[in-house]
Parts: structure tokens; C-alpha cells; sequence
């Protein structure tokens, strides 16, 4: 289970952009964070991606309290979350090849790198791979940013506005690969966005910032 209670976060203690948000997801289930721009849902995200510590409030992740944040989390729960971001190329490093991005977190985890099954996975080809984030497209990079997020197999999935940029086409083959990897794995997602129908054609359900933050 992955349950966030109670959480008020943001950058800015006097004015946080997210107060007392209450959201759970059941291990394999998929949930879409509906909502308009700006109202909080990727702090959230971060929140729950363990990347960044709320001001108050708890995060439980597989029954397990967490207490640390970022690099200080302990490895068993910082590899138990993917995070896919919504613009590629602020996620991604512009100094290394498609290869090498994908299995940063796999080398950083002392694993051997299977970068070739990885790629085929989100619909790369073996010549991106030794191409650089500026030879690449959005859709591209993203896929590649998705490789990544699935590299150490984890439990749980973030895709925060993953899709906002990229056509309809990529769009359905980044959800298409994310499925059959929950499929294969039984990884629970928080699919974050402002698109509806999205949401609600891929997910088991779909919940508004407004439920989530009591205000509606």
C-alpha cells in the first residue's frame, strides 16, 4: 500500500501549495490525480516519489513508515518508486547517450546494466541508444526517461504528467508500455494529469485534487 495522510507541502512554509492532501493507492491498482495546472499535484507526486519532504503529514509505502527523503531514504524504498516527469529533457542528463541514461540507476545499484530489453520495452530502437538527449525527440527522450524509471523493476510508479508534451501516437505507446510492465509486475500507479479522458481510460479510477484535499 502506498498511503500519504494528512500531507501539507511545497517550498514555501507560509504559503505551501499543498495542504492536507489524503490520497491511497492498493498495491496494483492504478489511480489517476486529476486536476488543473499549478493546484499542487506534482508536489505531491515528489512527495510520494519520496523526492521531497512534506512539512507535515505521513507517507506509508508498503507498510513502512518513511522518515528520510531523497538520497538519505533507505535504497529498499527509494528503488520501490519509478517517477516519470513531464518534461524529458529537465529530467535527463545532456552530456550522456540514451544507453547510459537508462542504466545510471542499475549501475548506481551496483546491477548490471540490460539496457537493449529495457529500450525494446518502451518502443526504443538500438540506434537511439547512442544518441544524446539534443539528436533525440520528446518522445523519444521520454521513452528513454521511462526505461529508466523502470530499470530496477519497482513496485510503484509516478508518471506525473508524463504524456503533456507528446502526440497521440506516443502517447498511447508510453501507456501501452507502462501496462504491460504493471502486468507483468503487479507495480501500483499514480497516473498525475489534466486530461480526463486520459485518466480515465487508463485507469481503475480517477480521483479530483479537490477530493484528495478535502476543499471540494
Amino acid at each position: 500500500m502506498l498511503e500519504l495522510r494528512a500531507i501539507t507541502a511545497g517550498y514555501d512554509r507560509k504559503s505551501p501549495s499543498v495542504r492536507d492532501a489524503s490520497l491511497t493507492i492498493a498495491p496494483g491498482e492504478s489511480v489517476g490525480l486529476l486536476g488543473p495546472s499549478g493546484c499542487g499535484k506534482s508536489t505531491l507526486a515528489k512527495v510520494a516519489a519520496l523526492l521531497h519532504r512534506p512539512d507535515a503529514g505521513t507517507l506509508t509505502l508498503d507498510g513502512t513508515r518513511v522518515h528520510r527523503w531523497r538520497h538519505r531514504a533507505p535504497k529498499a524504498q527509494r528503488t520501490a518508486v519509478g517517477v516519470v516527469f513531464q518534461q524529458p529533457r529537465l529530467s535527463a542528463d545532456p552530456r550522456l547517450p540514451l544507453v547510459d541514461l537508462i542504466a545510471e540507476p542499475l549501475r548506481a545499484n551496483g546491477r548490471e546494466p540490460a539496457v537493449a530489453d529495457l529500450a525494446a520495452s518502451v518502443g526504443l530502437t538500438p540506434d537511439l541508444l547512442t544518441r544524446r538527449p539534443h539528436e533525440v525527440s520528446d518522445g523519444q527522450l521520454q521513452r528513454a526517461c521511462l526505461a529508466r524509471a523502470l530499470s530496477l523493476r519497482p513496485r510503484w510508479l509516478i508518471c506525473d504528467e508524463m504524456t503533456a508534451m507528446l502526440d497521440a501516437s506516443t502517447t498511447a505507446s508510453l501507456v501501452g508500455a507502462v501496462e504491460e510492465y504493471r502486468a507483468a509486475t503487479g507495480a501500483g500507479l499514480l497516473a498525475v494529469g489534466h486530461d480526463r479522458v486520459l485518466l480515465g481510460r487508463w485507469c481503475d479510477r480517477t480521483v479530483h485534487w479537490d477530493e484528495v484535499t478535502g476543499e471540494g
